[in-house]
C-alpha cells in the first residue's frame, strides 16, 4: 500500500516491503510538514515529508519509503544547530528512542550505549544520578545524543571525543549498519567525519560512551573556576561542577524559548602562531589561546564585539546584547535574512582582523 498524493498535514501509512515478515507495524509519514517549531531559531521552512522513528526498524522503513520516491533523508534532533535557508525537498526523520544500556563496567569505569533520540542534557543528569562521571562540563547543551558526535560538542574545557568509544550508524542509501570507533570519527574542534565524508550519508542511531565511576573533575576553564570560587567551593564534586556549568550557561546564553537562537553561531577561529603574534601587536588586549602545532585559537565573540556588531540588529535579526556569538531571531526572520546578516559580520571581522569566521550550525534548504 502506498500514497503518492496527500493534502498538507495528512497522515499516511506505508506498508513495508514484502521482505518484512515479522508482523511489524507500518511507519507513520507526514507530508508537507512545517518546521517552524522544529528548530530553535524558529525559521520558517517546510519539509516534503516527516517521520518519527521509535527504533532502527522505523528508520529502515522510513528510508525505504524515501528511496522509493527519490527523496533525500535528513535526520533532525531538536534543531538546535541548524539553519533552514528554505524548504527541504527531503524526508525529515526524528528519532524518539531514548534507551540507555550498560555494556560493561569495572570499579573505575562504565561503558554505556545511548540511543540517538535521548535528550543530551537529560543524559548528563541521568549519568550524574547513576554515579557515572565526566559529562558534567557539557551540561545544558541543547540537542540529542545522535547530534552530539556530529558537532563534537564541547564546553568549559571538555569535548565529547574524550568519552566516545563508538558511534553506531545506518547508511541512508542502503540501510546497512556501520560502527565507527572514536578514532574513526576523526574528531576535531567542533568537527567530525560526519560533517565531511559521511555528511548526509549516514544516520547516527546510538553512541557508546566510556565514563568514570570515580568523581574526577575538570575545572581548568577560567569561567568555571570563577563560578566555583564565587560559591566558595575549593574542592568541587561532579555535582558542583554540573551546577556551576548550568549557572554560567544560563547567565550568558539566551533561552531559545524566549530568544530563538542556535547557540554559538560562529566557530572560534584558529590561526597560525605568526598571525596571532601580528594581531597581538596591533591588539594587545586580544585574548589568545595557544593550541598544538604553533596555532592559536581566537575568541570569535571578542572579534565580533570589537568589530562593532555586539547588540546590533537589522529588522528581525540581530546579535544578542549579552553574547556576541549568538544570533537571534527577534520576530519572523527567514533563514536567508539570517545568513545575510551573518555574512555582514564575517565581512566586518575579515576587514578589521584579516580573520575568517566560519558558521557553526549546518545549513539546509534552498533560499526562497
Amino acid at each position: 500500500m502506498g500514497v503518492t498524493k496527500a493534502s498538507p498535514g495528512f497522515w499516511i501509512w506505508w506498508k513495508p516491503p514484502a521482505r518484512d515478515c515479522c508482523g511489524r507495524s507500518p511507519v507513520q509519514i507526514r507530508l508537507t510538514e512545517q518546521l517552524l517549531d522544529s528548530n530553535t531559531l524558529r525559521l520558517p521552512a517546510q519539509a516534503e515529508a516527516f517521520a518519527s522513528a521509535h527504533g532502527e526498524r522505523d528508520l529502515l522503513r522510513a528510508m525505504d519509503w524515501a528511496r522509493a520516491r527519490g527523496l533525500a533523508v535528513m535526520p533532525l534532533g531538536q534543531g538546535s544547530n541548524v539553519v533552514f535557508a528554505g524548504d527541504l525537498q527531503a524526508l525529515v526523520v526524528r528519532q524518539c528512542n531514548a534507551d540507555i544500556q550498560v555494556l560493561a563496567q569495572q570499579e573505575s569505569w562504565v561503558t554505556l550505549r545511548v540511543s540517538a533520540g535521548h535528550d543530551w542534557h537529560a543524559l548528563v543528569c541521568r549519568c550524574l544520578d547513576m554515579g557515572f562521571f565526566g559529562l558534567e562540563n557539557l551540561a545544558l547543551i541543547p540537542g540529542t545524543v545522535g547530534a552530539a558526535p556530529i558537532q563534537n560538542i564541547g564546553a568549559y574545557g571538555v569535548e565529547l571525543e574524550q568519552f566516545v568509544e563508538a558511534v553506531h550508524c545506518l547508511y541512508i542509501d542502503t540501510g546497512e549498519p556501520v560502527v565507527l570507533t572514536g578514532k574513526e570519527c576523526e574528531f576535531a574542534y567542533r568537527n567530525s567525519i560526519f560533517k565531511h565524508e559521511l555528511r548526509d550519508r549516514v544516520i547516527v542511531t546510538a553512541v557508546d560512551f566510556r565514563l568514570s565511576r570515580e568523581p574526577l573533575c575538570n575545572v581548568q576553564y577560567p569561567a568555571l573556576q570563577r563560578a566555583l570560587a564565587a560559591r566558595h567551593i575549593t574542592t568541587p564534586s561532579p555535582r558542583d561542577v554540573f551546577s556551576a556549568v548550568v549557572s554560567v550557561r544560563r547567565e550568558r546564553l539566551p533561552d531559545p524559548a524566549q530568544y530563538p537562537n542556535a547557540g554559538s553561531f560562529f566557530h572560534n577561529p584558529v590561526v597560525t602562531g605568526a598571525q596571532a603574534r601580528d594581531l597581538a601587536e596591533q591588539w594587545p588586549d586580544m585574548p589568545l589561546y595557544p593550541q598544538a602545532h604553533d596555532t592559536v585559537k581566537l575568541p570569535a565573540a571578542w572579534l565580533i564585539e570589537r568589530a562593532g556588531w555586539k547588540g546590533r540588529r537589522d529588522g528581525d535579526v540581530g546579535v544578542y546584547p549579552e553574547h556576541a556569538l549568538v544570533l537571534v531571531n527577534f520576530g519572523a526572520a527567514s533563514g536567508a535574512a539570517l545568513l545575510e546578516f551573518a555574512r555582514h559580520i564575517q565581512q566586518a571581522v575579515a576587514a578589521m582582523f584579516k580573520v575568517q569566521l566560519n558558521i557553526e550550525p549546518r545549513v539546509y534548504g534552498a533560499p526562497v
